[in-house]
């Protein structure tokens, strides 16, 4: 198709509306605000391929709270090619202080049309509904921990402290919960209330956490987590976010650098002429993977062993990803004690072995992708 038949569609999403601009060539051929609804969009969809009589159509839209429902409902409806565009990518005039959403929609237009913009990984319906399972049992998880601070310091403020054990949340702790007697009515309610409720997130995590090692021992996961659960640091849980959040597919990273900055674990630099200056991380990419990886890395801090619980989660599973795994454990203990014993802080360290951890899985699942 060539490209000066082609029409350039800007889109700027929101939740009750989408701001359109479209472009043949220089020239503005439509300019309109539709509402974000399904047979809004159904209907814009068959304007645009009319309008372009026969040309190639090409839209975008930034990535966002909307999701990738409106690509789909775009490309369903009529022959047309959506891209979903990654917003920290967007070139930018520092100059230009003025922004709406008429602008925006302009802009998306004519650097789509330049091709300056960068396109994200769209993941199947079937990948992002596992992602979005994972990332629910994250948000849980804070609940829970929320949960439990307030319940126990109002307990504290009550004047009860545990001293049975040395840890809380255990089932003695459970029983000890149980046990307490309030004097007045209201701090009984209260009690009822703030448990009741930690009971029921509980649930929620006990049922989300089944369906989750479920979904790790399907088709589509059990390679991937298999031979991520040979690293140590690395279980389940924390397999199924790296398999999800990358969706299966390594084979857009060419290389573990590039892996590394996706995850944004890499320095940042801003350097010029002959001067170099390097500063914290980026912590740019998907926060989600940075998360698990900087806390799967704190367990690299201590000498490596095989334990009993990773030879069980090494059986079956591929000799290569064995030999990678503890490849990484010995390398990444030495560069934990190296930068520790410089006198790095040791969060700083973390990162550090964060990073070349990121490097290892990339190697381990690369297999997968050819």
């Amino acid at each position: 198709m060539e490209k000066n038949n082609s029409m350039w569609v800007g889109l700027d999403a929101h939740k009750k509306s989408i701001n359109v601009a479209a472009y043949r060539g220089v020239e503005l051929v439509l300019e309109v605000v539709v509402a974000n609804e399904p047979r809004a969009v159904r209907r814009l969809s068959k304007r645009l391929v009319k309008l372009a009589a026969g040309g190639e159509v090409r839209c975008c839209y930034e990535a966002g709270p909307c999701g990738f429902i409106l690509k789909r409902q775009l490309e369903d409806a009529a022959p047309l090619v959506c891209e979903v565009i990654a917003p920290s990518l967007i070139p930018v005039k520092p100059g230009d202080r003025v922004k709406t959403d008429r602008r925006d929609a302009l802009k998306l237009a004519q650097l789509l049309q330049a091709g300056l913009l960068t396109e994200v990984q769209l993941p199947t319906e079937e990948e992002e509904s596992a992602r979005d399972l994972v990332r629910c049992r994250e948000d849980i998880k804070e609940e829970q921990t929320r949960a439990r601070h307030q319940l126990g310091k109002w307990l504290l403020r009550r004047g009860f402290r545990y001293t049975a054990g040395k840890k809380a949340w255990t089932q003695a702790h459970a029983q000890w919960l149980k046990s307490l007697e309030f004097e007045h009515a209201t701090d009984r309610l209260t009690h009822r209330a703030y448990t009741e409720r930690l009971d029921a997130v509980g649930r929620q995590l006990t049922d989300v956490d089944a369906e989750i090692l479920k979904l790790s021992e399907g088709k589509r996961y059990a390679a991937p987590v298999g031979k991520l659960r040979c690293f140590y640091g690395i279980d389940t849980t924390t397999a199924m976010t790296i398999a999800t959040e990358l969706h299966g597919n390594m084979a857009r990273f060419p290389s573990a650098p590039q892996l590394m900055s996706y995850i944004g674990v890499v320095p940042s630099e801003y350097s010029s002429s002959d001067r170099t200056r390097r500063g914290a991380i980026t912590k740019t990419g998907n926060a989600h993977l940075r998360r698990v990886l900087v806390e799967a890395a704190w367990h690299y801090r201590h000498r490596p062993a095989v334990g009993k619980k990773l030879v069980e989660r090494r059986l079956g599973q591929p000799t290569s990803a064995i030999r990678i795994a503890d490849k990484a454990h010995h390398r990444l203990h030495r560069r934990y004690r190296r930068m520790t014993e410089a006198g790095k802080p040791a969060n700083k360290a973390v990162v550090a072995v964060a990073r070349e951890l990121a490097g290892f899985i990339w190697a381990a699942l690369k297999e997968d992708a050819a």
